[in-house]
């Protein structure tokens, strides 16, 4: 699957300590040919921690794809009337996402980038990074394992000894996790 002239939403939650990881993702993405709306969660977009200030995050998804991330559920609701995305890619998808877009929350840029996708039948790639995948939020990420049009890149245990629930994707295998969604396929293996 060759992702020259493929749209390819990127929306961006705030696993924090795995931004710059998915970042490089993204520019092999860019490199691939992708055309990348950057979408990026309340979160990402003001919070300052210690693995980075907002507005240097912000900066840097610019840098890579030439946009402006998408900050609003306002500005991100015309993807479904458009049908603008080829496929949506969640990298990376907190709990906290994992579990409104499998209870169909939708109050936040991303989750309503998610819903605007489902809604023209489109593929839905998760990037999972929660430290309760395997606890409290098993359940949601059971709920979509088996839903229509949302795929996984490949994830593990983060930790299993000192984060025993923890779970986060093997980001290295997005691209070809997204060319398989498009294909209407599921990575093989899921768990890794």
């Amino acid at each position: 699957m060759d992702l020259n002239e493929k749209t390819v939403g990127f929306a961006l939650t705030g696993s924090f300590c795995t931004l710059d990881q998915v970042l490089v993702e993204m520019e092999k993405l860019k490199k691939e040919g992708a055309n990348i709306v950057p979408i990026i969660s309340e979160a990402v977009s003001r919070t300052d921690t210690r693995f980075g200030k907002a507005r240097d995050w912000k900066e840097r998804i610019k840098e890579i794809t030439g946009k402006e991330p998408i900050e609003t559920i306002k500005d991100v609701e015309p993807i479904g009337p458009s049908s603008l995305l080829d496929v949506l890619l969640v990298a990376p998808c907190t709990g906290n996402t994992l579990a409104k877009i499998a209870n169909g929350i939708t109050d936040t840029p991303v989750t309503m980038a998610v819903k605007a996708q489902l809604r023209n039948q489109k593929p839905v790639v998760i990037a999972i990074s929660t430290n309760d995948g395997l606890n409290f939020n098993a359940r949601n990420l059971g709920l979509l394992l088996r839903s229509r049009n949302i795929y996984f890149v490949p994830f593990g245990q983060d930790d299993p000894v000192k984060k025993s629930t923890s779970l986060i994707a093997k980001f290295e295998k997005i691209i070809p996790a997204v060319k398989e969604a498009l294909e209407g396929r599921q990575i093989q293996p899921v768990l890794e």
